[in-house]
């Protein structure tokens, strides 16, 4: 790559992308699974029904190589912090430091503390104590969360500070944390993550449904994840419409990116359903507008103004033909997915769900439809922030490390390599394990299994 092509700015912004997008994937199946994992093994106690157990050691497998390779892909980028980004973490250091040294302390020690018990200690502790093993794994995933979209979140909605001294300085922990657009964001990415999850659980389910398997495990996981689909894909629709009325607010010129608005439109704002748009023309080609339909969804009103691009600096645009797509991936395969539990549902009343084909394939085309929905939301909310790496605070030109272009290009490309590598086998892992399923611990019916004295004890405790 030649420095004349690529800026450092450039390829710094390219690596950490492509690093954040290996991340990300990770600790979102994790989120979702160890949740899922937790409700498996309430219900295994409560019932005593052996396939319950038998999917807790299913999943559990695949959630430890997820959570694995989401801790090491995670270390990668605190590093490129302080390689490639050295004045954002001198400037913004003092709050989203000490915002992630909270995660490490509380997220992380709960989850690496608990872990070892979950994926070991079935038959070293009771089964109350490895339940609530379980329960705290779940717990700190949801816990590292909050943190990380309470520090992502000030980043796109700052307040509760001063600047001094070239950096800045807290003042109220309280508006730092809780700022505009964190609860918006921290219910939309959770309920993006179990939805990560659900798909690719009911993917496996579907998979050895037309692998021709009816057990009670593979039939119970198949339900389960398309119950949790019908409940929040729906519900992920709402919160994404409020997140969007936030972010009208907040960061107009993200919107106006977002929908390939150029002009402000008076007594009602069209939205563009299609359409190719051109930074440097300042229109979006091809435009298939839908008259007063982007004020009735960004405003909820008939005739409700929207700025357009050109009422901001050009320099400080996003790029609208990013945007423009990301969010309509991710809108679209948002629409598949409750088309997808409205469908399992109508099978479910018929009691045609394990026996339908079409669907199964389906279900099983869009497994990787979660992470995809995923990562177009991150590209999103970060491209749609640009040219900000601090919302109106600092620019993302400013946060660069005095690195050039040929030594940040050079790590960019080993970067590739070993990721693909060593993330790449990692998935190929998890891949392999869902395509075996889960172990049937008794042929025949599964159901009449007796417990042993241990889980008789806590079954009587939780009945």
């Amino acid at each position: 790559m030649e420095s004349s092509s690529f800026s450092a700015l450039d390829l710094a912004r390219i690596q950490f992308a492509f690093t954040i997008s290996f991340h990300i994937v990770f600790p979102a199946l994790s989120i979702g699974l160890a949740s899922f994992i937790a409700v498996l093994e309430w219900r295994w106690l409560k019932t005593g029904k052996a396939y319950y157990k038998d999917l807790c050691l299913f999943w559990s497998k695949i959630f430890a190589v997820a959570f694995g390779m989401g801790v090491v892909s995670g270390v990668v980028m605190a590093y490129e912090f302080g390689t490639n980004w050295a004045g954002f973490s001198k400037f913004a250091g003092p709050i989203t430091g000490a915002l992630l040294t909270y995660e490490v302390m509380t997220a992380f020690f709960l989850e690496a503390g608990f872990l070892g018990i979950m994926l070991f200690g079935w038959n070293r502790v009771g089964p109350r104590a490895h339940f609530a093993a379980t329960l705290t794994v779940a717990i700190g995933t949801l816990m590292s969360a909050f943190w990380i979209l309470a520090s992502n979140s000030w980043m796109q909605t700052p307040q509760g500070f001063t600047i001094a001294d070239g950096h800045v300085v807290p003042v109220d922990w309280f508006k730092i944390v809780f700022n505009p657009s964190f609860p918006y964001r921290l219910v939309h990415m959770t309920l993006a993550a179990f939805l990560v999850a659900a798909l690719a659980v009911a993917a496996t389910g579907a998979w050895h449904l037309l692998k021709g398997r009816r057990d009670p495990a593979v039939k119970k996981m198949f339900s389960m994840a398309l119950w949790l689909l019908l409940a929040l894909a729906p519900l992920q629709a709402f919160v994404g419409d409020q997140h969007g009325l936030n972010t009208l607010r907040y960061q107009p010129a993200k919107i106006a990116a977002i929908e390939g608005l150029w002009n402000t439109e008076t007594n009602g704002t069209a939205l563009n359903l299609f359409g190719v748009p051109d930074m440097q023309a300042e229109t979006t080609r091809y435009a298939l507008p839908v008259p007063h339909l982007g004020s009735l969804l960004l405003t909820h009103t008939w005739d409700g103004e929207i700025r357009g691009l050109k009422s901001f600096p050009r320099e400080e645009r996003p790029n609208s033909t990013v945007v423009f797509w990301s969010f309509r991936v991710m809108v679209g395969l948002g629409m598949l997915m409750i088309a997808l539990a409205v469908a399992a549902w109508r099978l479910e009343r018929r009691g045609r769900l394990y026996e339908t084909r079409w669907f199964h394939r389906f279900a099983l085309l869009m497994g990787p439809s979660g992470f995809v929905t995923l990562l177009a939301g991150w590209v999103t909310t970060e491209v749609g922030r640009q040219p900000w790496v601090v919302y109106g605070v600092m620019r993302t030109s400013q946060a660069i490390s005095p690195l050039s272009a040929q030594q940040v290009g050079l790590s960019l490309m080993t970067f590739v390599v070993v990721y693909f590598l060593v993330f790449g086998t990692g998935i190929y892992y998890m891949l392999k394990l869902m395509h075996a399923g889960p172990h049937i611990t008794r042929d025949g019916d599964d159901d009449t299994r007796e417990a042993h004295p241990g889980e008789r004890r806590a079954l009587a405790f939780t009945a």
